[in-house]
């Protein structure tokens, strides 16, 4: 069943991160990977909120838990995609696009991560003042 629930979430997860990234690079043009970034980012935040508080709050059971991570959050990132992008900007002579967005999705993701375990124990903390 838990298998089932994550090929679920994944699928979810990963038209998501399609229809992100189309509606993203439309706005944005083709000049740079707004959209995979901004998945990215946004996926970083929200596994790091879920796994601090989010599966906890929602009194979700293991297996649901495992599939909003694993299936929903993680097929909505894409380290790959990231990956062929910026491979494709430097090809092509883009190297300091290519820079920008290794920077950009390395400490973007890693603040974005941090934002997400704040937010997470600061519900977690404010909950556990609330019952004293």
């Amino acid at each position: 069943m838990q298998i089932f629930l994550i090929g679920i979430a994944g699928m979810i997860g990963a038209l998501l991160r399609y229809g992100t990234g189309i509606g993203l690079q439309q706005a944005a043009g083709d000049c740079f990977p707004f959209g995979t970034l901004a998945a990215n980012w946004a996926g970083c935040l929200a596994l790091s909120w879920f796994n601090r508080r989010g599966g906890e709050m929602l009194h979700l059971s293991p297996s649901l838990r495992n599939a909003v991570g694993a299936g929903l959050i993680g097929s909505f990132t894409t380290f790959s995609t990231f990956s062929v992008e910026t491979v494709e900007m430097a090809i092509t002579g883009r190297v300091a696009g290519a820079l920008l967005y290794i920077l950009a999705s390395i400490w973007g993701g890693f603040f974005f991560a941090w934002i997400g375990w704040r937010l997470g124990s600061r519900r977690a903390s404010s909950e556990g003042a609330d019952s004293r």
